[in-house]
């Protein structure tokens, strides 16, 4: 009962923020804070009673749904799970203190926060495929209101409906293959899916269905081009959401999915994804060097540090699999360190272009000591959780195809150009311009924000320099994978 209480707390918290008055303000904050926090503090009890003897799913649920369909509401947990979890319940109640906008708007806000984080536990729990794809989709509704009223920029219509077709388009071809598994195996159940053998042809079939959604998901290119789009228009939380926990759908997606159930296919398609992995790597890199809009610079970045764990996910071999895991947890902690520390930066300066800062070392110190350290993680320095995720990955890439190892290493490289160059931007030289003569009054990091970064630093070093606790396999679901390969 415990991850069916964590899983329906967010929505029963939402409904009763729905139905308080608008200008009651700091009951709805209390009340979505208490939920959020709850639930996170829940969520740790899953992480100190799993059961590290086992790598079976855990705190399991099944309800009938429909018996004569042999439709099941099933949850259940492994060692994949359980850190997506306790990740998502981590961010959320940060998420909800950096409301930036403080205004008439702050229900919706808080009401999208809950649906949110309610949906994207279901995402990460729920062991019935075609449920899986409900949820997996229905977070582009909240989402897609929270761009489209609660965006900072004129293109945030645009951008909403951009990543709204984007990620919908994708998913079509996962429907379709859903239906088809149900039509053959007359189940939707993930735990009797995972041991049926589909023909190599129709591994091949299903697995481009199921692999189109979640690399856009990801994204690779040519499939990208709504990522930097809804970064730079999202509210600060929503750009935290997105690189943190939604971008890790598509790589879950593909571990529990493509990787479990069409094994086969997954061998097939190597070229392809190796191709797809390269070309995302250096190109979003190097856009990322060009670029003058910090949130553009860490959404491309993004995509190359994705890209990245895509490549270790489909080497196959234990390493890469495992450092691709902490590699994402990392990159989640990171990204979205460094969207506060740009959101921070944005609600004192009303500006995100580089162009227009410096000098912010002499006005906000604080601030930008964080900031240093985020983009230590961000460039993978030894002792930060990235650090970690990339050397394993590399270690099990290096292994299978050195040409590609070599390729995304060069992004490690390219990291530190536009890292280290945006850092510089930013905190030295001299004093904006422009907002030394607006007459702004610049102050630097307030009780919330500090206690904010703080965990998040924690967090950083505490993923780089104890590792034991995220690579002890007994809690990962990956020998069933190691197995198959």
């Amino acid at each position: 009962m415990l991850l069916l209480t964590i899983v329906l707390l967010p929505l029963v918290g939402s409904i009763i923020v729905f139905f308080i008055d608008s200008s009651r303000i700091l009951l709805i904050r209390f009340i979505a804070l208490l939920t959020s926090t709850s639930v996170f503090l829940m969520s740790l009890f899953l992480w100190i009673n799993f059961d590290k003897s086992t790598t079976f799913f855990q705190f399991f649920n099944k309800i009938e749904w429909s018996g004569s369909l042999n439709l099941y509401f099933i949850l259940g947990i492994d060692g994949l799970s359980l850190f997506f979890i306790i990740l998502t319940t981590f961010f959320i109640p940060f998420c909800i203190l950096i409301f930036f906008p403080r205004s008439r708007y702050m229900k919706e806000y808080l009401f999208f926060i809950l649906v949110i984080e309610f949906l994207l536990l279901l995402v990460f729990s729920v062991l019935d495929i075609f449920l899986f794809f409900i949820f997996f989709e229905s977070i582009l509704i909240p989402m897609f209101a929270m761009i489209g009223i609660f965006g900072s920029g004129s293109r945030k219509i645009r951008s909403s409906y951009m990543f709204f077709f984007y990620t919908l388009f994708g998913s079509i071809f996962m429907l379709i293959s859903i239906l088809y598994i149900y039509q053959t195996v007359g189940t939707f159940d993930y735990t009797v899916l995972e041991h049926i053998e589909f023909s190599y042809e129709i591994q091949k079939l299903l697995w481009v269905g199921f692999f189109m959604s979640f690399i856009v998901k990801v994204p690779s290119v040519p499939f990208h081009i709504w990522l930097p789009e809804a970064h730079v228009e999202a509210p600060t939380g929503g750009s935290v959401l997105l690189a943190s926990i939604l971008l890790k759908m598509g790589s879950y997606g593909l571990i529990r999915f493509s990787l479990s159930l069409f094994p086969l296919a997954s061998f097939f398609f190597i070229p392809l994804i190796f191709f797809l992995v390269s070309l995302s790597v250096v190109y979003g890199s190097l856009n990322a060097i060009r670029q003058i809009d910090l949130k553009r610079i860490i959404a491309y970045t993004s995509v190359a540090h994705m890209n990245v764990i895509v490549f270790g996910i489909f080497c196959f071999n234990i390493y890469s699999l495992e450092g691709s895991l902490v590699l994402m947890l990392g990159h989640g902690v990171v990204s979205g360190g460094l969207f506060f520390c740009i959101g921070m930066i944005y609600s004192r300066l009303k500006t995100r272009i580089s162009e227009e800062l410096g000098g912010l070392a002499q006005l906000t110190p604080i601030l930008i000591f964080f900031f240093f350290i985020f983009t230590l993680g961000n460039i993978s320095m030894p002792g930060t959780c990235n650090f970690l995720g990339e050397f394993l990955i590399f270690v099990g890439t290096f292994l299978e195809n050195k040409n590609v190892t070599f390729i995304c290493a060069l992004g490690i490289i390219l990291s530190s150009v536009y890292s280290l160059w945006l850092f510089n931007r930013v905190s030295f030289g001299n004093i904006g311009i422009l907002f030394l003569k607006s007459g702004i009054r610049v102050y630097d990091l307030r009780g919330l924000e500090l206690f904010i970064l703080l965990s998040l630093l924690i967090l950083i070093f505490y993923i780089g320099l104890c590792p034991n606790d995220f690579l002890n396999l007994p809690y990962l679901n990956l020998y069933f994978l190691s197995e198959k390969f």
